[in-house]
């Protein structure tokens, strides 16, 4: 069943320069998923986003076991003065329990995961005991309820596992396959259309024509859309053809729930994008207090959301990843989510212009002592795609902030963050 998505002026504004938590909050507030939802199985729901919450209905682990190979007994057993000699009565092992209770005055050999034996509540590894024909002898000091995973205490039946919402990890799986189930309610697959239009665009191994450049985006914005999780689908170059355009466009809506372009959608005459998607339905530009970036297009196409970046390609990245990732897994059903950061000490010094969020490509480095430092990349222009490729993160610097001095900490959003 298909989720109502927002409405058709959503993306309407009355603000000529905004801040960027500002733009980040309308965008929370008025977005809503607009996929349907499936059950998968454990092993094709990685990346995908959980669309109903997981509860427990079992303990996990569901008895109390071994935590390692050695010897079950009851601690009331032992000489509290030294060792204690025990006779040895049974053998549980993992899957293969011991259906006889432990008489007191008695210790069984127990192996990694194997039921505690009824009658026993402590357990000695191997390595710390010795073995005298059918006895052990057992150190002196041994902790009551030592070295035995309880019943539940990972997991107790009833509670939650996993929240509606959340975009599904390995370990995730893994607590799922843990509690029992066998596959998960999941959201669909964000279907997103990403095309680059303008006749100086080649593709990358093409001959490129006077004046002409490769298209460096639409592989870039791909790669990223793909790999957080949703179905890409490359409609390739566009010319600057409205016509073409809007057929393109047009397609496009009936057959995926977000149509992403980068450049060309600024009210230049020579943006045919700006007509060709106020044709089929609504553009909204959107100037957000930001660089790089700053110029953003929202609007519908049909029913579709519209998102048109920046043509700068690292401007466009990073358009993306800070402002359209948030937006674009919640129209996916996720739960909104931000980059988490890291403070950490600036080992440059630099000059910022106020009123306005920077976002400088940077790296971790240590000093001789090995504390770690954030350094920025040399080169910060916005058509500079070797900043990031040599860098390991963006560096976010607020709009109040004026003055950069070595050591005074820095935000450090790590591409990790970001990209995936």
């Amino acid at each position: 069943m298909m989720t109502k998505g927002p409405s058709d002026d959503c993306f309407a504004i009355g603000e000529d320069l905004m801040p960027l938590d500002k733009a980040l909050g309308l965008l929370r507030a008025r977005l809503a998923p607009v996929v349907g939802t499936e059950t998968v199985a454990l092993r094709e729901a990685a990346g995908r986003v959980l669309a109903a919450g997981l509860h427990a209905p079992r303990d996990v682990p569901g008895f109390d076991n071994a935590a390692v190979d050695g010897y079950a007994f009851a601690h009331a057993s032992l000489d509290t003065e030294g060792e204690t000699r025990l006779p040895l009565y049974g053998v549980a092992r993992a899957g293969a329990p011991m259906t006889a209770a432990l008489p007191r005055g008695t210790a069984a050999e127990v192996f990694t995961g194997a039921p505690i034996p009824e009658g026993a509540d402590t357990v000695v590894m191997i390595e710390d005991t010795r073995r005298e024909g059918h006895a052990v002898i057992l150190p002196p000091g041994v902790k009551p309820g030592a070295n035995v995973r309880r019943a539940g205490e990972d997991i107790m039946a009833g509670t939650p596992v996993l929240e509606a919402g959340q975009r599904l990890r390995p370990q995730d799986l893994g607590l799922a396959a843990a509690v029992g189930a066998p596959g998960l309610e999941v959201h669909e697959r964000l279907r997103v259309a990403v095309f680059s239009t303008g006749n100086e665009l080649a593709e990358p191994g093409d001959r490129l024509p006077p004046g002409g450049v490769h298209d460096v985006n639409r592989p870039m914005l791909s790669a990223i859309l793909e790999g957080w999780g949703f179905a890409v689908s490359d409609l390739g170059i566009l010319p600057d053809d409205p016509a073409r355009l809007r057929e393109v466009l047009a397609a496009a809506s009936e057959q995926h729930e977000v149509i992403l372009s980068s450049g060309g959608a600024s009210r230049s005459t020579e943006d045919h994008v700006v007509r060709a998607v106020g044709a089929l339905g609504r553009l909204d530009f959107w100037r957000i207090a930001i660089k790089p970036g700053r110029p953003l297009a929202f609007g519908r196409v049909g029913g579709v959301i519209f998102v048109g970046l920046p043509g700068n390609p690292v401007a466009a990245a990073v358009c993306l990843m800070r402002i359209a990732r948030p937006a674009l897994f919640r129209l996916a059903g996720a739960v909104w989510r931000e980059p988490v950061s890291y403070p950490l000490p600036a080992a440059f010094v630099m000059t910022k212009k106020p009123a306005r969020r920077e976002f400088l490509r940077g790296s971790v480095i240590r000093d001789n002592e090995g504390r770690a430092w954030v350094q920025r990349f040399d080169r910060q222009g916005s058509g500079v795609l070797t900043s990031m490729v040599a860098t390991a993160g963006l560096i976010e610097l607020p709009e109040a902030l004026t003055r950069i001095e070595r050591g005074d900490l820095v935000d450090f959003v790590p591409y990790c963050e970001l990209f995936f």
